[in-house]
């Protein structure tokens, strides 16, 4: 079973940048489908990126051209590069991890980081 720490989170202004980071540890995440996903104060968890074992990408509409995800397989570490970052980027952000396929369904999913928070203040 692989475990996953997202760190990275903080608090950003408006149009600043951010980059989280998803260590694995207990397997390889060669074999994985990864994925970001986040939760807003009040909201289900919604899809932000995701990245296949091949390493095809797939965005949210509302982050496409902001923010940027790529895995180093080698140091086992998945990235979210944030830029131009909004007060609706606000939420707890997860890291997700499934050996089958990639979705942009939250339960296509069976492991989860704990979370890291990100608050842009306007």
């Amino acid at each position: 079973q692989v475990q996953l720490v997202e760190s990275g989170g903080g608090l950003v202004q408006a149009g600043g940048s951010l980059r989280l980071s998803c260590a694995a540890s207990g397997r390889t995440l060669s074999s994985y489908n990864m994925a970001w996903f986040r939760q807003p104060p009040g909201k289900e968890r919604e899809f932000v990126a995701g990245i296949s074992m091949v390493y095809s990408t797939y965005y949210a509409d509302s982050v496409k051209g902001r923010f940027t995800i790529s895995r180093d397989n080698a140091k086992n570490t998945v990235y979210l590069q944030m830029n131009s970052l909004k007060a609706e980027d606000t939420a707890v952000y997860y890291c997700a991890a499934d050996p089958r396929t990639v979705g942009r369904a939250a339960d296509a999913y069976d492991y989860w980081g704990q979370g890291t928070q990100v608050t842009v203040s306007s």
